[in-house]
């Protein structure tokens, strides 16, 4: 197997001839005398009169064979300009022969934005190991975690873009009524942008998801950061009101309207006054329901129940569905008129299976919430999740979203008898899988955000996943288990899509 190193030149390096007592003799002559590479490929931005004193300092100091490839860029942090120059370099060293190469990146020398190029084509195009080098250290392999090679290097190429989209667009400026929603994607980034938005105006939201996606948690953030978030928030699950008792919780009732109607009461809506009602399982409210919440929201008065006299509250509706609504119109269970009403603004939550790079963060952040949680009983140990573990949360579908995630860590923190949770705990914790959902691998309609490649290492990284984990990490056995030739590809395929094992 060819070992070759791939860098950038950084300045350390340059002066490394000249200024070694002081700074050491670089990161890049620290790499050649640590590791047993056979070829190192250099690239540089500087000029030729800089580095041709160096590269023949360099080449009375090592064997390996040494290659400078100049490439002139117009910053040191233009990704496009460093990201085609790092391919046609990675294409250069692979050769002929990329099956028989294996590839070192250098992460010290150069740019932060030249490292995390590295990153990124070492986790996606050209699987390869990272090192990185000090005077103090020396010369060690460089950790990079599934959550930053997958997701925060993607978001670091995109910063500018980002900024300047922002800045022609005039967004509102980041509000922290939104920080408890944890999440990394874009499609996640996108809906609390909009929900930032309409947060200051005095229009009706609806939010539509399936359940356990977290639609209370949005509405409440929208609340927050409105004008309104002095007032009242009042949450109510529309579908767990009885039938008979709907238009008196909503709307309130006078003394005798019913049998216990012992003394008069007011509604949600009136408690709401100043500020936000927010109506979850909208769909759920009967007919009759729906003709005096269309008035309510149209007109801005309410009618107590056994009264004929008209009350003015000033509320904010913000309104939830795991329906699609659309379709409850077209069989005649909902009003359209007030859908009309309600969907001002409307804000789709997408299923967590559809938030690319957000389930390992929320992996995180919802296991430190179980720690603090259960910190308090009986010989508890705060847990913490074994790779195996891991990669089998990774690859789940989460039909049941973050609520199935939350109840789930917490199920896997019981079953676990030590600190660390097992890929056996985090098994026993996951409920079956309807077929129906495994369907939707084949089902999921086209556009609004689908993504071939995505499904498709989606697919891989659960597979791979389970074959390492009931091959108890024998990659010969795991290979076998899904049909790859050797254990070799297998580890090729691990590495692809960052499996860890």
């Amino acid at each position: 197997m060819r070992k070759v190193l791939v860098a950038w030149l950084g300045k350390t390096d340059l002066r490394a001839p000249t200024e070694s007592d002081q700074i050491g003799i670089g990161p890049v002559a620290q790499a050649l005398e640590a590791r047993p590479f056979d070829e190192a490929f250099l690239l540089s931005d500087y000029d030729d009169r800089v580095v041709a004193p160096y590269s023949k300092w360099l080449r009375a100091r090592t064997r390996v064979r040494l290659e400078v490839i100049h490439e002139k860029l117009t910053g040191p942090t233009q990704f496009g300009e460093i990201h085609e120059a790092s391919v046609r370099a990675v294409r250069r060293a692979l050769g002929d022969n990329p099956r028989e190469t294996a590839l070192s990146f250098h992460l010290s020398p150069g740019t932060p934005a030249m490292a995390a190029v590295w990153i990124l084509l070492g986790k996606t195009r050209f699987p390869a190991e990272f090192i990185e080098s000090s005077k103090e250290h020396g010369v060690r392999t460089a950790s990079v975690p599934f959550e930053i090679s997958a997701d925060f290097v993607p978001d670091l190429l995109r910063e500018q873009d980002e900024r300047l989209r922002l800045g022609s667009a005039a967004e509102p400026p980041e509000a922290p009524e939104f920080a408890d929603i944890i999440h990394r994607s874009r499609v996640m980034s996108r809906l609390i942008q909009r929900a930032r938005r309409v947060a200051v105006r005095n229009v009706p939201v609806l939010v539509e998801g399936a359940s356990g996606t977290g639609k209370e948690m949005l509405a409440r953030a929208i609340h927050r950061a409105s004008p309104r978030r002095d007032r009242p928030f009042i949450a109510v699950n529309c579908g767990a009101i009885p039938a008979d008792l709907v238009e008196s919780e909503l709307f309130g009732h006078e003394k005798g309207a019913f049998t216990d109607a012992k003394q008069a009461r007011k509604g949600y809506f009136e408690s709401a006054d100043g500020g936000t009602l927010f109506l979850d399982e909208v769909g759920e409210l009967p007919s009759s329901a729906q003709v005096k919440l269309l008035r309510a929201v149209q007109e801005g008065e309410i009618v107590r129940l056994g009264s004929s006299r008209a009350l003015k509250v000033d509320v904010r509706i913000v309104a939830a569905t795991n329906r699609t609504l659309t379709e409850e119109i077209a069989e005649g269970r909902f009003r359209e008129d007030l859908f009309y009403r309600l969907a001002v603004a409307v804000l789709k939550i997408p299923p967590l299976r559809e938030r690319a790079g957000d389930i390992g963060l929320l992996i995180e952040h919802l296991l430190e919430y179980v720690n603090r949680e259960a910190s308090t009983e009986p010989g508890y140990r705060e847990k913490k999740l074994s790779a195996g573990a891991r990669n089998l949360l990774l690859a789940h579908p989460w039909p049941g979203n973050v609520r199935e995630l939350l109840n789930t860590l917490r199920r896997a923190a019981i079953w676990s008898d030590g600190a660390a949770i097992s890929s056996e705990d985090a098994l026993e914790a996951l409920l079956p899988v309807a077929g129906s959902v495994r369907q939707e691998v084949l089902g999921r309609p086209l556009g609004s955000g689908f993504n071939l490649s995505d499904l498709l290492d989606e697919v891989a990284r659960h597979y791979l996943g389970r074959a390492m984990d009931e091959a108890k990490g024998n990659k010969t056995k795991a290979a076998e288990l899904v049909g790859l030739p050797s254990y070799q590809t297998l580890s090729n395929w691990l590495a692809r899509y960052e499996v860890t094992t």
